[in-house]
């Protein structure tokens, strides 16, 4: 039985031209790029056309982009960065849904002193701008919010949120690490001052991702001791990574018509049929500003990591939220947030899907999933509290 890969929020695999153009960079052109000899740093040529490439997918210019760990890293030198760069002000804020690298950071912000807020969202996922409205104020240092959200797949209007924070005179950062890629992501029209990216999102490997500085923006360095990265990120270069985010980067602009061309298609298609087939479903998140590629539905009266158990046992990947969750059992923050009732929140999947997924494998979940659920049902606990309540009724 052939894999059915319905998880591309939580990791993408590398494209066989990305692996082949980091290959020599492992054991041929190994040299340290900070080195003064040519075997060395004669890969800084290699650094710079990879930030070169990430930087056009962003429409960023290229000395913008300081290459990180990976989306995590990044998020954390925004923030911390934004901090230094107004130490006097003590208010911050977010979304209430946002990924827990950025939303782990404020709780700890928030335990050290600063004023937090987190702005909720609606029933749809969306952002709730008149409460973001009220709290901003002129104490306030950084807003922090992502583009898209990686278990809805719901898109935020950033240039608006930006703009707002730029007028009550903060910075502005989003965590744009499942937007890019997937939809067109333009710096510099959202007028952003930071913007966090991840290679392994994208086709490219993992451990290697990009925090976009606006040009002219004084930015404090969350990574200190060596030189590189133009003294905004120390630490010996990862070029066979850079290598390969660039050239991820590089296809990621040429394919991303296939998005909205295949890949929505095929979402829409695995959310009908699977609304159609099974009772007592709903998707969740804003149906007209989402990612093309994520659905987010829960399966009434059911636990999600059993559906994912037995989804496994068919060769079928999925996820029940952000992979950085995936080890709790309590329902997701972003569902609760958005009012999801508990028997619904608690049975809910996310399928992310790609651009080499097929007709075929929509057709063999719809197929596969529907008599799971009913399996699921026949012993859930939950569906018999739903029945007995309907025969009282």
């Amino acid at each position: 039985m052939s894999l059915i890969y319905f998880d591309n929020n939580a990791t993408t695999g590398v494209l066989p031209e990305v692996f082949e153009a980091m290959a020599p960079y492992f054991t041929e052109k190994y040299g340290n790029a900070s080195s003064m000899h040519r075997f060395g740093g004669g890969n800084k040529k290699a650094i710079e056309l990879a930030r070169a490439k990430v930087a056009d997918l962003i429409n960023a210019n290229a000395a913008e982009v300081v290459f990180t760990s990976g989306g995590t890293e990044a998020d954390s030198s925004a923030i911390y960065s934004a901090l230094q760069f107004y130490p006097n002000k003590k208010h911050i804020i977010t979304s209430a849904v946002e990924h827990p690298a950025v939303l782990e950071v404020f709780k700890k912000l928030g335990k050290e002193g600063y004023r937090v807020d987190f702005i909720g969202v609606d029933a749809d996922g969306r952002f709730n701008m008149a409460q973001y409205k009220a709290v901003l104020d002129k104490d306030t240092a950084l807003v922090s919010v992502m583009w898209a959200n990686s278990e809805t797949g719901t898109i935020f209007p950033i240039k608006d949120i930006c703009a707002l924070a730029h007028e009550a005179g903060a910075l502005f950062h989003t965590d744009a690490v499942q937007a890019v890629g997937k939809i067109a992501v333009d710096a510099k029209e959202a007028g952003v001052d930071m913007l966090s990216c991840s290679s392994h999102k994208i086709n490219g490997p993992k451990g290697i991702g990009a925090l976009y500085i606006r040009q002219g923006l004084r930015f404090f360095p969350f990574m200190v001791g060596g030189h590189q990265e133009r003294l905004r990120r120390a630490g010996t270069e990862n070029v066979p990574a850079i290598v390969g985010f660039g050239e991820a980067a590089r296809i990621a602009k040429e394919t991303l018509f296939l998005y909205e061309d295949k890949v929505r298609v095929l979402r829409d298609n695995l959310e009908n049929g699977l609304i159609k087939e099974i009772p007592d479903c709903r998707v969740n998140g804003d149906k007209d500003h989402r990612l093309p590629n994520t659905s987010n539905i829960s399966f009434g009266y059911v636990e999600g990591e059993s559906i994912l158990m037995m989804l496994d046992e068919y060769n079928i990947c999925a996820s029940s939220g952000s992979a950085c969750t995936s080890g709790s059992l309590e329902p997701s923050h972003v569902l609760m947030a958005m009012g999801v009732p508990f028997q619904f929140a608690h049975g809910s999947i996310r399928f992310s899907l790609g651009k080499f997924n097929t007709e075929a494998e929509v057709e063999q979940v719809i197929k596969v999933l529907p008599p799971i659920i009913k399996r699921l049902r026949e012993i859930s606990p939950f569906h018999g509290e739903k029945r007995a309540c309907a025969a009282r009724q």
